[in-house]
This record gives C-alpha cells, sequence and structure tokens, in this order.
C-alpha cells in the first residue's frame, strides 16, 4: 500500500470513528462534506448539532479524545459564545452548533456542491 493509500485510510478511519463518538454522545444531524478542492484549509467539515451548551463542549472534548487517539491535537474555537464550537483538526474541521445557530450559518448550503444542471452566476 503506499503511503498516500495509507494516510486515505487512515483519514477515513479517524472520520468514522470521530461520527461514532458525536453519535455516542447524542449529538443531532451529523454531516460529512467533503471540501477538496472548493477550501484550501481543509479537505472535511463534520457538522452536527447539540441540544445545549453543555452538550456542545461535550461533544467538542470526544472529538479531542478521538483526535489524540489518532495522534493528533485538537484545538477547540467559540467556547465563549458557545453556540457554534469549532474543533480544527488539520484536514477536518468540526462544526459543532445550537440548532438556531446552526440554522442561521447555513453552513450545509454554503460548503454543498451545486448540482449538474444548477446555474451558477459569476
Amino acid at each position: 500500500m503506499t503511503q498516500q493509500a495509507e494516510k486515505n485510510q487512515l483519514f477515513e478511519q479517524m472520520t468514522s470513528a470521530l461520527i461514532e463518538a458525536l453519535e455516542d454522545k447524542k449529538a443531532m444531524d451529523v454531516l460529512v462534506i467533503d471540501v477538496r478542492g472548493r477550501c484550501d484549509f481543509a479537505d472535511r467539515f463534520i457538522l452536527a448539532s447539540g441540544r445545549s451548551d453543555r452538550q456542545l463542549k461535550a461533544l467538542a472534548q470526544s472529538a479531542g479524545e478521538v483526535a489524540h487517539r489518532f495522534g493528533m491535537s485538537a484545538k477547540v474555537e467559540g467556547l465563549e459564545a458557545s453556540e457554534w464550537l469549532l474543533v480544527d483538526l488539520g484536514d477536518m474541521i468540526i462544526h459543532l452548533f445550537l440548532p438556531e445557530a446552526r440554522e442561521s450559518f447555513q453552513l450545509e448550503r454554503l460548503w454543498s456542491a451545486p448540482h449538474d444542471g444548477d446555474a451558477v452566476s459569476s
């Protein structure tokens, strides 16, 4: 197996472990968005919602524990406001929202690829 294939496999394993960890902590509406080629600071976003700021913090902590198991460090931003936490894992960014904030920012719509045949204005 090539080094790039091993890296890709590890990236997929980490993504699966992160999703499992978020779901174990009762995250809602977990979504993975591939942003390669559309974003120069990350390859993948994981979005999830929580019911309270306390749950968002628990989700962020759980994601950090998974990152640690994979030999990575996690930087958490947004702890002061606690309606949108960002967990920076380098090539992967986890966005944890309260439902109202997620609806307001609409990252799914912003980062989703246009469908074939959709008009793209310039």
